[in-house]
């Protein structure tokens, strides 16, 4: 081997040990420094999300677009864009006051519906059956008058948007007649007949009324009948208190006037509409699911708004209504707001002529609770049937 060979290998192997001894200082200086900590995830240290709150609602027909299970559905979404994702809605339409309610109450309760409405008067039983098997779950009855500790009760004063179309009614009729579609004879209904005969009276003491009952929340072609019936019987203002736009197409069929009820029905008989007696459910249902989310829902209570609540109001006054009629209106629905307005203001006198309310008597949600009178001035019997 020559000496330049053995420099040469002896340099190589100098260099390979310094590598190797970098190398190694290398790896000693990554093992010294300091690791820091982990930064801990969103997830491990924020609390766990709640579940959304779910929430199930009965309709007695189909949502729609009117009427009274349109006005809940609308309410319905409202609570949704509200609330967003601290909770979940669905819905079953159709619901018959029967024993398949029941059925139903159950099955929402058992999917973990924990807020469950009722959206019909014909429900109180069903509910209150099911509540008591489930006493987790919170239960809202519309227009019922029983409570539990896990059930409670909530209404609209309708009558309040019916004695307002009766100002209008009174004012616009030439016939001195006014006819209403009744549903079921219940307080309820009878309230509104009431309501509307003396809003209508206020401004017309020769106002009478007469009623058709069709024993239906919702049946057109028996609704189609009766408004028919009305009309031929000298009526030109009819109100109904049922949920399809019958009545009021039978109206304009006839060049007669009508209201919507429950819900804007303008556009379905422009000609015949003067205005829309509606309910808006939807602050009542806003108040129900922040006391369950917020965990101060309580039950055994009944809570019953009105135009003060923004729970009632009359729409789409038509431009047939003069102006001065639609003052009265405004003065009308400003004295619901204030209280100087009474619906039912005594003395009241029933339809044979006797004091229901003697003066100085308050007609108070007690009173109008058990109405089952006619007001003077509203002809027919009251059916004896209760569905």
């Amino acid at each position: 081997m020559t000496v330049h060979t053995k420099r040469s290998l002896l340099r190589l192997a100098s260099w390979s040990a310094l590598a190797a001894t970098a190398a190694l200082v290398g790896c000693g200086k990554k093992e010294e420094t300091p690791v820091a900590a982990a930064p801990a995830s969103a997830a491990a240290s924020a609390p766990a999300k709640a579940a959304p709150l779910k929430i199930a609602f009965a309709y007695l027909g189909p949502a729609g677009d009117h009427g009274w299970t349109y006005a809940h559905d609308n309410a319905r979404k409202a609570i949704e864009k509200e609330y967003g994702d601290k909770i979940v809605t669905s819905f079953v339409e159709n619901v018959p006051e029967s024993a398949d309610a029941e059925r139903i109450f159950r099955d929402m309760a058992s999917q973990g519906n924990k807020l469950i409405f009722g959206t019909s008067f014909g429900y109180q039983e069903p509910m209150l059956k099911v509540a008591e098997e489930f006493k987790d779950a919170r239960f809202e009855h519309a227009t019922g008058f029983k409570q539990t500790d896990n059930l409670r009760s909530y209404d609209s004063r309708s009558y309040m948007g019916a004695y307002m179309a009766g100002i209008i009614a009174g004012k616009m009729t030439k016939s001195n007649t006014l006819g209403v579609v009744g549903s079921i004879p219940v307080p309820e209904v009878i309230r509104n007949i009431n309501a509307y005969t003396l809003g209508a009276q206020s401004v017309n003491p020769k106002i009478k009324t007469k009623v058709v009952w069709v024993g239906s929340w919702f049946d057109p072609p028996k609704e189609t009948e009766a408004a028919q019936s009305l009309i031929n019987g000298g009526a030109d203002v009819l109100l109904q208190n049922t949920d399809s736009t019958a009545v009021l197409q039978t109206a304009e069929k006839n060049k007669k006037f009508a209201f919507g009820w429950d819900s804007d029905m303008s556009k379905f008989a422009p000609e015949a509409h003067l205005a829309s007696a509606i309910i808006n459910w939807a602050p009542y249902y806003s108040k129900a699911v922040k006391d369950a989310l917020e965990g101060s829902w309580t039950g055994k209570t009944a809570t019953w708004w009105g135009v003060k609540e923004g729970a009632n109001d009359i729409v789409a006054i038509s431009d047939k209504v003069p102006a001065d009629v639609k003052d009265l209106v405004a003065k009308a629905k400003a004295g619901f707001i204030d209280g100087s307005v009474d619906a039912f203001k005594a003395p009241l006198l029933g339809q044979d002529g006797k004091e229901q309310l003697k003066a100085g008597a308050t007609a108070d949600d007690k009173f109008l609770g058990g109405m089952m009178f006619y007001v003077k001035g509203v002809e027919g019997k009251i059916p004896s049937d209760k569905k």
